[in-house]
């Protein structure tokens, strides 16, 4: 996916963070290294929420703070969509529309306004394309 630019979901980023998550884990990692080298990822502040969140109380063997923060300040060199109310009235259109969850509704939207071609997400219909955006499970 050279050349293309990568919104990812949460779970993509706690798996390539979470050392027992396997096979997902490797995935995962090899994502992340491919859009540090190539500059194509996005992010929003939604996901880097949920993804401290997750990465400090919800995984197998939670990391402290400190390490998440640093892991978060790294990430804040990729292009990062701010939420704001605009962006909640776009996911609110979204979810009425594609009848998604009002969250997954959040990280569409932010895929559309962060100009994202492809949405990295196992939460989503795999192939599915919203506003331009396709989603992929990198997963499956």
């Amino acid at each position: 996916m050279k050349g293309t630019r990568i919104f990812l979901d949460t779970n993509v980023l706690v798996y390539a963070h979470d050392n027992s998550a396997g096979r997902k884990n490797e995935i995962a990692r090899d994502t992340l290294l491919e859009l540090w080298e190539s500059g194509m990822g996005i992010l929003s502040t939604q996901v880097l929420q949920e993804f401290f969140t997750t990465l400090t109380r919800k995984i197998a063997k939670p990391v402290e703070s400190a390490s998440a923060r640093q892991v978060i300040e790294d990430l804040l060199k990729w292009t990062v969509v701010i939420n704001d109310g605009d962006s909640i009235l776009a996911a609110i259109d979204i979810y009425n529309r594609y009848k998604l969850s009002f969250w997954d509704s959040m990280i569409v939207q932010a895929a559309v306004r962060g100009g994202a071609e492809v949405l990295l997400s196992e939460d989503m219909s795999d192939g599915q394309i919203i506003h331009g955006v396709r989603i992929n499970n990198p997963f499956r």
